[in-house]
């Protein structure tokens, strides 16, 4: 969603960046402040409570301590993010919801899958206008899964509901490596990357996608 279907100006990232600073100084681990730069490289894409945890795993920190600092971040990132998005600070990318629809108008499924919980996903879908059996077909979340990216489970539920059961018809797009890591290991036909989101085309290139996009509706182009 963020950053390939949704602009919102990595406002996510920001936010996990200052959840884990703030908690950082009030642990009394003011040197080990985090960059948006480190949190877009080692979290981009995933679900937020690893990617805290993954983030803070960067900085030489105790076991212990990393996993208490997550759970003390996580928390204020799920507080900051509630007033952090709203109908100001998020809008859809130029031009999504006619690629939407013209991609169910040729008989495609439109998916989306993200590494947010369900309640912060179905508030970006609210803030947009967007809804399921509308502008999109599904939304699957990190929530309805056992494993999140890079993982294929959300792309492998998102196929059984609705009944593809060759993977090679599945394009999976996303602004992260880790999204393009899912669509590898779903083994799906084509993986886009695209750079409106959280990473670059050399970090993208990392993780063999078919193509790069400036945007994804660039794909109108080839519908």
């Amino acid at each position: 969603m963020a950053g390939t279907t949704v602009d919102e100006g990595n406002l996510v990232y920001k936010t996990v960046r200052n959840a884990i600073n703030e908690v950082l100084m009030r642990a009394g681990k003011s040197d080990k402040q985090v960059s948006l730069e480190l949190c877009l490289e080692y979290g981009a894409g995933k679900e937020k409570r690893n990617a805290i945890h993954d983030i803070l795993d960067m900085l030489d920190l105790s076991d212990a301590d990393i996993e208490s600092l997550t759970d003390t971040a996580f928390a204020a990132f799920k507080v900051n993010l509630e007033t952090a998005y709203n109908k100001d600070t998020l809008s859809e990318f130029e031009g999504m919801s006619e690629l939407f629809e013209q991609l169910k108008a040729s008989g495609r499924n439109v998916v989306l899958n993200t590494g947010y919980d369900a309640k912060t996903a179905n508030k970006i879908l609210t803030i947009l206008g967007w809804s399921v059996g509308d502008q999109v077909d599904a939304l699957i979340t990190a929530d309805d899964v056992d494993n999140g990216r890079p993982g294929p489970d959300m792309i492998n539920l998102a196929m059984k509901q609705f009944n593809v059961d060759n993977s090679q018809q599945v394009l999976k797009a996303g602004d992260s490596g880790i999204d393009i890591e899912e669509g590898n290991n779903a083994g799906c036909g084509l993986v886009l990357g695209v750079l409106s989101g959280a990473q670059n085309e050399q970090q993208l290139a990392k993780y063999s996608p078919d193509a790069v996009l400036d945007k994804l509706t660039e794909l109108k182009e080839f519908i």
